[in-house]
């Protein structure tokens, strides 16, 4: 069997007691490190656990994916991951390689920033359309999200932006020399977030004026940043996205929500976060 587990947000400890009795079972365990990451390194996890934990980075399982997949026709093989299983479309073509191989898979669920991004009040079917924020290159400035964010203003929902993280990402010329050198973590924090976000705005009312202004989208919309959720260091802050440049969120992971129409109670919850 294989088994997807949600790791929860915080650290080793919100892990359910479910995962955690197959985790201690399983014939092998895979973390998953690169759609998000934990409070703990898979050094603590394993302490944890009481037990070996092989990291899988994006490369890994989309090259190796038979590899994961080996022999749990029979055995339970476990394939951790930050938050919920599913709150990253991309573990989905594990599944799909499962049962194309006729193996069965059991969902084990956690917390997601996709719902604990109610902790700051906002009410979650509010929400329309989650929308990622790469992080720029010079050659690469995408702003398509930006045209979702307008969808989600115009029918009046907050959007929760993901903050774009990258682990162990090839540079462009090692990529044409064809070498395996990768780039050193990184991590798009909710000021820089703020910053990108707040000069795409002002190039996409440059280029879609009618659109932006229809829903009054500009770098004094109302934002909402995020850092750490579920982790005794979190941290909510609510301010303009012009404002938000100048805040400090502290360490990854962090999350940016921009505010749709507010329900009195989402006033008002949102004062505790100014």
């Amino acid at each position: 069997m294989l088994y997807l587990i949600g790791l929860g947000l915080g650290d080793k400890t919100d892990i359910t007691v479910k995962g955690l009795e197959i985790v201690k079972r399983a014939k092998r365990v895979y973390l998953e490190i690169y759609t998000s990451i934990l409070g703990d390194d898979h050094k603590e996890l394993e302490g944890f656990y009481g037990r070996s934990v092989i990291p899988a980075d994006r490369e890994f399982v989309e090259i190796n994916a038979d590899e994961i997949l080996n022999g749990a026709d029979v055995d339970d093989i476990a394939f951790l991951v930050v938050g919920d299983p599913l709150g990253a479309t991309t573990h989905t073509d594990l599944i799909l390689r499962a049962k194309e191989r006729k193996i069965d898979y059991r969902l084990v669920h956690n917390a997601s920033i996709i719902n604990a991004c109610g902790a700051c009040g906002l009410q979650l079917y509010n929400f329309g359309e989650v929308v990622s924020i790469p992080l720029w290159t010079d050659s690469w400035k995408p702003t398509s999200y930006v045209e979702k964010i307008c969808q989600n203003l115009k029918a009046n929902l907050h959007t929760l932006c993901l903050l774009d993280i990258k682990v162990k990402e090839q540079s462009i010329e090692a990529m044409m020399k064809g070498k395996k050198e990768y780039l050193p973590p990184t991590f798009m924090s909710a000021s820089v977030a703020s910053h990108v976000a707040s000069q795409q705005l002002i190039d996409s009312i440059q280029e879609l004026p009618e659109l932006c202004a229809a829903v009054n989208l500009s770098e004094d919309s109302t934002c909402v940043a995020l850092a750490r959720v579920g982790s005794e260091s979190q941290k909510i802050h609510k301010c303009t996205l012009k404002e938000m440049i100048q805040v400090d969120m502290g360490p990854p992971l962090h999350s940016l929500i921009v505010v749709g129409k507010l329900h009195p109670i989402e006033e008002d919850m949102l004062k505790l976060f100014e």
